[in-house]
């Protein structure tokens, strides 16, 4: 006769680190239906992300709502679980935020962007010590390209009294490596703030657990 899965007690009994992706999830369902456990629906809900755990990210209400067992309580729980992950390493990563480290910044924003279906493109406005005066999304485009005129981009950092500016956005393929539009707009970018007196920090792309630093490459150099 199969054993019945209870990751519950399992858990009091060795711990979080003995579960599997499946069974943590299961605690957070709590029970099964139809038949079903709370693991099987965890490992179907698993399973729609071919099996990753970070796939929670890319399903939304509807694509829960169409597991067999999975209703609108089950739904609602496992995407506030994907969304708590989410500001969890937002607030990590904001501990050691630092606007002069290509690296911190792209940890920073990394999940935020890199679930994103298509391009979005942020504008950070920094003051003199380069500290964050504020963010704002310039454009969400295709998963091809994400187009913003340097125009634009300076009448909101004049607007919002930047000193230094810095662009983010993501490749929803995961590869980070620029494209020919991406290092042209980021030229045009740098040469419209020399004129502005506004200099253009960095550009980061943001990829799947990967980025790309304009600065780091060279690529702002004067």
């Amino acid at each position: 006769m199969h054993e019945p899965e209870m990751p519950y007690e399992r858990f009091l009994e060795k711990g979080a680190g003995s579960l599997t992706n499946a069974e943590l999830l299961a605690i957070i369902l709590r029970t099964g239906t139809g038949g079903r456990s709370a693991v099987d629906l965890a490992r179907q809900i698993l399973d729609r992300g071919g099996g990753r755990l970070s796939a929670l990210h890319d399903l939304d209400l509807k694509d829960l709502l169409e597991i067999r067992g999975i209703g609108t309580v089950k739904a609602v729980k496992v995407l506030s679980l994907a969304e708590l992950s989410l500001r969890l390493s937002r607030e990590k990563a904001e501990r050691t935020l630092v606007f002069h480290s290509p690296a911190s910044v792209a940890e920073y924003y990394m999940e935020k962007l890199r679930h994103e279906p298509r391009e979005v493109l942020c504008l950070l406005l920094l003051d003199n010590r380069m500290a964050l005066i504020r963010e704002e999304i310039l454009s969400r485009g295709t998963v091809n390209a994400t187009l913003i005129s340097p125009r634009d981009i300076y009448i909101r950092a004049l607007k919002g009294g930047a000193v230094n500016i810095m662009l983010l956005h993501n490749h929803p393929s995961g590869d980070p490596s620029p494209s020919r539009a991406d290092l042209l707009v980021t030229d045009q970018v740098r040469k419209a703030g020399e004129l502005l007196d506004i200099r253009l920090r960095d550009h980061i792309i943001i990829g799947d657990l990967t980025y790309y630093s304009m600065k780091e490459e060279g690529r702002l150099d004067r």
